[in-house]
């Protein structure tokens, strides 16, 4: 089952600090999409290595967003990338794309 992203943690860690809150969720929304870009740049040259490096850098945000499930499926993906191995490309694509549409929102 996919995790539905969220600002718990965000808001946990802002408390009632607007300001802070409002900052995190613009790093949020600049970083990931080019994070994501440069991941399937990576992914579509077949260059496993940098692949897995954008995974590191993204599974940060799975957290960030509340998305357990998908932070430990970017850890097993990473493992699988440094062994040459892409099986759970299509799972990982879909949290990206959750993501995407959900920091549209935010």
């Amino acid at each position: 089952m996919m995790d539905e992203p969220n600002l718990k943690y965000v808001d946990e860690l802002a408390g009632d600090d607007v300001v802070f809150r409002n900052q995190f969720i613009s790093i949020i929304k600049d970083e990931f999409p080019i994070e994501k870009k440069e991941y399937f740049e990576h992914i579509a040259h077949n260059r496993l290595k940098e692949t897995a490096e954008m995974v590191h850098k993204l599974k940060h945000k799975f957290n960030i967003l509340g998305m357990e499930n998908a932070y430990l499926l970017a850890v097993d993906y990473e493992k699988e990338l440094l062994d040459g191995r892409t099986g759970s490309q299509l799972k990982f694509k879909a949290v990206l794309e959750t993501i995407e549409s959900y920091i549209k929102t935010i």
